[in-house]
């Protein structure tokens, strides 16, 4: 899937050098008026690359230029170079620091994408991000799980039904059942129709409904392995995703039982942001 990211990245440099304010005062005692710079992005630990549309933006939004040496999901070794800057100093150390955030929270997310992906090679799986991204920053992220190899989920709450455990609670309480709401949603041209399961009960009701993908939450591979021979037994085609809690060290058992996609959420809560630096050169 492609995203449209151009127009996010403008905005979310804005916002990040908006938050800095309306001067460096600093710069402004220090340096040389108009004094011409450059300056290297440094990667100071291997991992994969991603944000640079981004970086791109607060550079440009600066008045500074950045040259790329290589591109999201490119695999960077301690020490490499990633790009160069040029515009004056000042500019330079006003877009430091927004957008070296911007590229190591994206890196960050990346190369541990990319872990998972590696961790589950040859099974077919696809792991996903979820929707606990940093607020304002969703496409970033994802853009950055997609750099490590990964897959788009739901982008938001208008894109797909996904039916969890507090919908089933609604379903109860108002006497309603999945089979009507996956059929209203129907009616209204989703085709995508997600069904998080708590029991077997639950997996035959959504096989029943319609569910187009399964998601079986918080259980173990053997768990997942014999729900999803059954869901394929009842509605052949059906998708079925694992999650909660998988870390790397699990997320191959997941695979190996049968999971589609595993989505896992600390690609985006948890990051680790990678180390980047930028130093002025001669």
């Amino acid at each position: 899937m492609t995203l449209d990211l151009r127009g996010d990245a403008e905005r979310v440099a804005g916002v990040a050098l908006a938050e800095d304010g309306p001067a460096d005062i600093t710069s402004d005692v220090t340096l040389p008026p108009g004094a011409a710079g450059r300056g290297v992005i440094v990667c100071r630990t291997a991992g994969v690359l991603a944000g640079t549309l981004y970086a791109d933006a607060v550079a440009r939004q600066c008045g500074c230029t950045c040259e790329w040496r290589a591109s999201d999901g490119a695999r960077m070794a301690v020490g490499e170079t990633a790009a160069t800057i040029t515009g004056t100093i000042g500019a330079i150390l006003r877009a430091e620091r927004p957008l070296l955030n911007l590229l190591q929270r994206a890196s960050g997310i990346a190369t541990a994408t990319r872990a998972y992906v590696d961790a589950v090679a040859g099974t077919g799986t696809r792991i996903l991000h979820t929707r606990k991204t940093a607020p304002g920053l969703r496409l970033l992220d994802v853009s950055a799980v997609l750099a490590g190899g990964g897959d788009v989920h739901r982008l938001d709450l208008a894109s797909a039904v996904m039916v969890k455990d507090n919908h089933w609670r609604g379903l109860s309480a108002g006497s309603r059942s999945l089979g009507d709401a996956l059929a209203q949603a129907r009616a209204a041209g989703a085709g995508t129709l997600h069904v998080e399961i708590e029991s077997e009960t639950q997996l035959r009701q959504a096989c029943a409904a319609g569910a187009s993908r399964l998601l079986i939450d918080n259980r173990e591979p053997a768990t997942v392995r014999e729900w999803a021979r059954l869901a394929r037994q009842l509605a052949p085609g059906i998708e079925i995703e694992a999650t909660g809690g998988i870390t790397l060290a699990t997320v191959r058992a997941f695979a190996d039982a049968g999971a589609d996609f595993v989505s896992v959420g600390a690609l985006t809560h948890s990051v680790q942001a990678a180390d980047i630096s930028l130093e002025l050169s001669d």
